[in-house]
């Protein structure tokens, strides 16, 4: 039996979510790039850190890491290559990170795009996938290091997941995803709706994240590459000249997201 787990929000840097997972007593913290939010938030709560996980190698991410290991002796589960020093524990597809304390498991998803090694965690008893810099709310990460068909690869993977699985990704970068989103499928009326409700969110301080794999199959634009609205619009916005393989399409996507304003 798995015990009853909360996960706290924990604002960090401009945008940033870090992730304190825990049963009332142990936590486990995602992507801690800054320790003294985190360290606040575990006194507040009266928990003891277990365990720290680890995404990718971005200085946003793993920036808290040696002051938490300073105050807490605890293994640190990361991606096997994504150059990491304080990982202690490596991690590839399909393994399994397994925290007793709070008899908490979670499996390993490589999602090589962003980073050559990044990796997310998924638990599955929970429906709860921690993406990173992967997937994002209504958007995804760059491709820093891999490659378009890489990334494409690493969001079906992603995707096929349970539809009700919560997204906790790492930023708060909802409204200007949604917004290109819009821009991408003016028709999509799921993405106008949900625009319209995570603004009523910010506007009230709310964060907008975690989403749901279901939600972001109707409304993220780089979930939808293959869909023929997506490519008409690419094709008739001259970002694309022809009909292209899947992953030159999301290719074109990517870049026309990067320079969107």
């Amino acid at each position: 039996m798995t015990n009853s787990l909360s996960i706290l929000t924990v604002p960090a840097f401009d945008d940033n979510y870090l992730w304190v997972i825990h049963d009332g007593k142990h936590a486990a913290v995602v992507d801690p790039g800054d320790a003294p939010p985190i360290l606040k938030a575990l006194e507040a709560h009266q928990l003891t850190l277990s365990a720290i996980l680890l995404t990718h190698h971005h200085s946003d991410h793993i920036g808290g890491v040696p002051a938490l290991l300073q105050h807490f002796n605890v293994p640190v589960y990361g991606p096997l290559n994504d150059g990491i020093q304080a990982v202690s524990h490596p991690l590839a597809e399909g393994d399994i990170v397994d925290i007793p304390e709070m008899r908490w498991t979670l499996q390993v998803i490589a999602v090589p795009g962003h980073t050559l090694g990044h990796i997310a965690y998924f638990a599955s008893v929970q429906h709860w996938l921690f993406s990173g810099d992967t997937l994002f709310a209504g958007g995804c990460g760059r491709v820093f290091e891999g490659t378009p068909a890489q990334m494409l690869s690493s969001l079906d993977k992603l995707a096929a997941l349970p539809d009700d699985t919560a997204v906790y990704c790492a930023h708060e970068y909802t409204l200007s995803n949604l917004r290109f989103a819009k821009e991408v499928e003016p028709d999509n009326q799921a993405i106008a709706e949900r625009l319209l409700r995570e603004q009523r969110k910010r506007d009230e301080g709310i964060p907008t994240v975690p989403g749901q794999i279901g939600l972001e199959k109707h409304s993220n634009p780089f979930l939808r590459s293959r869909e023929p609205a997506v490519i008409e619009r690419l094709l008739s916005t001259g970002k694309i000249s022809a009909h292209q393989d899947d992953a030159s399409t999301f290719a074109a996507l990517r870049e026309w997201k990067n320079n969107y304003r």
